[in-house]
C-alpha cells in the first residue's frame, strides 16, 4: 500500500493532520435561545420543514428560524451562506439540481462553501416500520469534500470524458478521525475503512493507510478494511455484521442509500454534515415534484435530521422527546403517510406526533 508515503510526512506534519479539530472554542447551545439557518428547498420541502418547525414549537424547543434562501432556481445566494456562516447550525430540506451540462449539485455546493468534510447517516431500525431486516443498527460515515465528487472532469476529445478522483492525506486522516472519535462517543465498538485498493492502488491504498494509522490511537475499537463489493454483499446477507462504515465519497454516497433501503427508505433516513466550524442536516430524499403541494409528503427523515441536529447542539432532552413521540407514532401506525402504507395527510401526521409528544 502507500505506507511508505505517510512516512515521508515529517512527525509535526503527521501530528497536525490528526489534529483536525478546529483550534476554536466549541460552541455550547445548551442555553438559551438559538438562531438556526433553514433552508426549506424545493418540491415537498416547503411542506416538510412547516411540520418540522410546528413540531418544534409545539415541544418548545428554545430555536429560533432564520430562512436561509437556497433553491434549484436562485442557487445558493449569498444571505443564505452568511447565515449559515454565522449561526453555524442548519436544517435543509431537499434540493434539486437539474441533470446535465453547467449544473452543479447545490448540495456539495453547500458541503465545500461550509467545509463540511464528514456526512453522517445513521441506519436505524424504525418500530412499525417492516422490512426484510430487524434490528438494524449501523452508522455510515462519508468523506465529503473531495475524490470522484470534486468535480474535476473535463473531455479530452470529442466522445471522450475523464473524471479524475482526488483522494489527500490531510481530508482522509480528518474523517478517519472523526469516525473514530464518534465511535468512542457513541458507545460503538467497531469502524470498518471501504476501499477497493485492490484496483484503486493509489488513491484509496492512502486513504486506508491514513484509516490504519488513525486507528492505532484507539486500541478500544476494532479497525477492519473491507473491500467495497464485499462490504455490499455482506450488508445484504447480514446487515448485523457492520457498525460504523467509513467510506470515501463516491461508495458512501451508494453505501448510505444501501443502509436506508434495509430500514424502509429515504423518508425515515436522517443525515448531517459536519465541519470545524458548523453544521448542517438535512432530509437526504428527493423533492418528490409528483406530490408537491397535496399534503402527501412524509417528513420523517427531516425531523429525524431535526433530532441530530439537536444532539448537535446539546439539546438532549428536546431530542429524546420528539424522536420518542416521532417513533411512537410511526410504532402505532394508524395515523402515517402513503409511502409507509397509510393514509394520512403530512398535516395529520404531524398533528399525531404532535400528540405524542
Amino acid at each position: 500500500m502507500l505506507t511508505h508515503t505517510l512516512r515521508k510526512l515529517s512527525r509535526a506534519q503527521r501530528a497536525s493532520l490528526l489534529s483536525v479539530r478546529s483550534k476554536k472554542k466549541t460552541r455550547s447551545y445548551a442555553t438559551g435561545l438559538q438562531k438556526v439557518s433553514i433552508i426549506p428547498g424545493d418540491g415537498i420541502g416547503k411542506e416538510i420543514s412547516v411540520a418540522v418547525q410546528e413540531i418544534f414549537e409545539k415541544a418548545k424547543v428554545p430555536i429560533e428560524w432564520e430562512l436561509a434562501e437556497v433553491s434549484a432556481e436562485k442557487g445558493i445566494t449569498d444571505q443564505a451562506l452568511k447565515s449559515l456562516q454565522t449561526n453555524k447550525v442548519g436544517l435543509k430540506g431537499p434540493l434539486g439540481t437539474p441533470i446535465g451540462v453547467g449544473h452543479k449539485s447545490l448540495n456539495l455546493g453547500l458541503r465545500k462553501a461550509l467545509k463540511l468534510y464528514a456526512n453522517v447517516r445513521p441506519c436505524l431500525s424504525v418500530p412499525g416500520v417492516k422490512t426484510k431486516y430487524d434490528n438494524v443498527d449501523i452508522v455510515i460515515i462519508r468523506e465529503n469534500t473531495e475524490g470522484y465528487y470534486s468535480g474535476i472532469e473535463h473531455m479530452v476529445v470529442p466522445g471522450v470524458a475523464q473524471c479524475l478522483k482526488l483522494i489527500t492525506a490531510e481530508a482522509s486522516w480528518r474523517v478517519a478521525k472523526y469516525a473514530f472519535e464518534f465511535a468512542v462517543r457513541q458507545g460503538r465498538k467497531k469502524v470498518s475503512a471501504v476501499h477497493k485498493a485492490t484496483v484503486l492502488a493509489l488513491t484509496d491504498g492512502l486513504f486506508l493507510d491514513c484509516a490504519k494509522e488513525v486507528s492505532l490511537s484507539y486500541p478500544n475499537i476494532q479497525y477492519e478494511a473491507v473491500n467495497l463489493d464485499n462490504m455490499c454483499m455482506q450488508t445484504v446477507m447480514n446487515p448485523n455484521r457492520f457498525d460504523v462504515l467509513l467510506l470515501t465519497n463516491l461508495y458512501g454516497d451508494i453505501a448510505s442509500d444501501l443502509g436506508a433501503g434495509l430500514i424502509g427508505g429515504l423518508g425515515l433516513t436522517p443525515s448531517g454534515n459536519i465541519g470545524d466550524a458548523g453544521a448542517l442536516f438535512e432530509a437526504v430524499h428527493g423533492t418528490a415534484p409528483d406530490i408537491a403541494g397535496k399534503n402527501k409528503a412524509n417528513p420523517t427523515a427531516l425531523l429525524l435530521s431535526a433530532v441530530m441536529m439537536l444532539r448537535h447542539m446539546g439539546l438532549h432532552d428536546y431530542a429524546k422527546r420528539i424522536e420518542s413521540a416521532t417513533l411512537k407514532t410511526l410504532a402505532q401506525g394508524t395515523t402515517i403517510t402513503g409511502d409507509l402504507g397509510g393514509k394520512a395527510s403530512c398535516t395529520e401526521y404531524t398533528q399525531a406526533i404532535i400528540s405524542n409528544l
